[in-house]
């Protein structure tokens, strides 16, 4: 076992935080949102379809944990005014941001490059890439007034080694991780930010079974398994952590 399937978080972690979740309807996504709000945080549940997330809001309200908030947003379509609205809405009803988890993906084609759909590729990249960058930047000034910030990027073991097939995906884990680099970099020593990658693995998800449809799913824990480093990294512990691509198993 490793020291982070170790980690014993404190009920009240995130006590008083507001976190905003990409892709908060579906798996992993689902899974940290309602795991934040355990915690004590305030979500911001961001995603494409409100059903999902007003799913993931009443699940969240059933158990009494503090009162999340919906905000439906297609990151393939999204404007900077868009994400400009949204850091409005959220200095306007909450005044700052404690935390941001980027869990959104697209999978995109796995197919070879040479065959790759120049409209998919671009579309991939947008969302797990572009789209990214530009949610952070809109959101940097909020993340800033909070005394412990962090930014979790979401990875893969595609993005660290290249393999066959993967396409865009792969090419997009890896502008993550550069992202993720980049921005930690700048901000370590003259900010309270910290900002991270985790790689989630093998986990019982729809877009994990889209990837590899003939795997075996009961080998993959479910999201809910994998939640301690996605509260370490979000939490107070982790202050100090900086810069780092991590495995959540």
């Amino acid at each position: 076992m490793t020291a982070i399937e170790k980690y014993q978080p404190s009920q009240d972690l995130l006590k008083n935080r507001v976190i905003l979740v990409t892709g908060a309807g579906d798996g992993i996504g689902r899974a940290a949102a309602k795991t934040y709000a355990a915690h004590g945080a305030t979500v911001i549940l961001l995603g494409r379809t409100s059903k999902k997330l007003e799913s993931v809001y009443d699940d969240i309200v059933a158990q009494g944990w503090p009162q999340p908030l919906i905000h439906p947003l297609d990151l393939e379509l999204a404007t900077p005014e868009d994400y400009d609205q949204l850091a409005s809405a959220i200095h306007d009803e909450l005044g700052h941001l404690d935390g941001i988890l980027h869990n959104a993906s697209m999978l995109g084609k796995r197919t070879p490059i040479a065959n790759y759909d120049v409209n998919t590729w671009c579309q991939v990249m947008h969302v797990n890439v572009t789209a990214q960058f530009m949610l952070t930047q809109a959101l940097l000034p909020l993340l800033e007034k909070s005394p412990d910030a962090s930014i979790i990027f979401t990875s893969s073991g595609v993005g660290r080694k290249g393999r066959a097939f993967w396409g865009a995906y792969a090419v997009s884990k890896f502008a993550t991780e550069g992202l993720m680099e980049v921005l930690a970099d700048e901000l370590d020593g003259i900010s309270s930010i910290r900002v991270n990658c985790i790689n989630p693995g093998a986990t019982r998800t729809r877009m994990r079974a889209q990837a590899y449809p003939a795997e075996d799913v009961k080998k993959n824990p479910h999201p809910e398994e994998i939640m301690n480093l996605y509260l370490y990294l979000m939490g107070p512990d982790s202050q100090g952590v900086q810069g780092q691509s991590l495995n959540a198993q």
